[in-house]
């Protein structure tokens, strides 16, 4: 596998033949791009609600992870762009994108790319993300110092503050957090939009996305386009009970989840 996507849950076991049951042939795929900073384990609790007929892959970026010690990448078209090459290397599968926070921009940027190779997702879901009609504008986050972009992560959820006394283990978080930062709000919307059907995904609790902007996602398709709501602040997507939520939306023939796992505890900087 491309080393920009990461095969995780079933994907994985089948990958590497761990297990002591046979994993199915995928009939379908979810891709998946986290939160700036995020690495793959942040979409773990979909993991546990995705059937194992259902391949999950998810990206992983320079600068976190198996990748710590490669350069950052701070625009979103070469992120994009390698990202669309090592999706089209997969096994062909039906699939779907969906994206959380600035995964959205990077989704919407591939489904777009991926639609002009050919190779058009069946859904694109955006999630905590505002449409790219509201650009990011000053102050930029990215350019906080560490302290200040350290209190911005605390106050929404996105890093436990008993980190904030742990520089040793967050400055490696804080590189490449930075970076997609950078990469997000540098970002501005293109020229023309996509035909990929999207579902636009928030929480009405989000203390940084504004709820009511996320009906304009609609202006980017000249497909479908549906919305639903949650509780849950930023990140809630990542808990499980919403996870299966969205999944089901995502998935054909999936109603019910494979699971109701409890939740999981947060990732290092989300």
């Amino acid at each position: 596998m491309s080393g920009w996507w990461m095969a995780v849950g079933a994907g994985a076991r089948r990958r590497t033949g761990a297990g002591r049951e046979p994993v199915p042939r995928p009939r379908y795929r979810v891709v998946a791009l986290p939160h700036a900073g995020g690495w793959p384990s942040a979409f773990r609790s979909w993991w546990q609600v995705l059937p194992d007929d259902v391949e999950c892959v998810v990206a992983q970026l320079p600068g976190r992870g198996v990748r710590i010690n490669e350069p950052l990448l701070t625009r979103v078209e070469p992120l994009v762009d390698a990202l669309g090459r090592g999706l089209a290397e997969l096994e062909p599968l039906p699939y779907a994108i969906i994206g959380h926070s600035f995964g959205s921009v990077l989704g919407y940027e591939l489904a777009r790319a991926m639609e002009q190779k050919g190779l058009p997702p069946a859904l694109l879901a955006v999630s905590a993300r505002q449409p790219p009609c509201f650009p990011s504008e000053p102050p930029f986050a990215h350019l906080r110092s560490d302290t200040e972009l350290l209190e911005h992560l605390t106050d929404i959820g996105g890093m436990s503050p008993v980190l904030m006394d742990r520089p040793d283990l967050v400055q490696p978080s804080l590189r490449a957090i930075r970076a997609d930062l950078e990469a997000m709000e540098t970002y501005r919307r293109p020229l023309s939009g996509t035909r990929v059907p999207i579902l636009a995904l928030s929480a009405v609790d989000d203390p940084v996305v504004v709820h009511d902007r996320m009906h304009l996602w609609s202006l980017e398709t000249s497909g479908g386009f549906s919305r639903q709501a949650f509780t849950g602040g930023h990140f809630y997507l990542y808990t499980p009970a919403n996870a299966a939520a969205v999944a089901a939306r995502l998935v054909p023939g999936l109603d019910t989840p494979r699971s109701s796992a409890a939740p999981l505890p947060s990732p290092l900087a989300r």
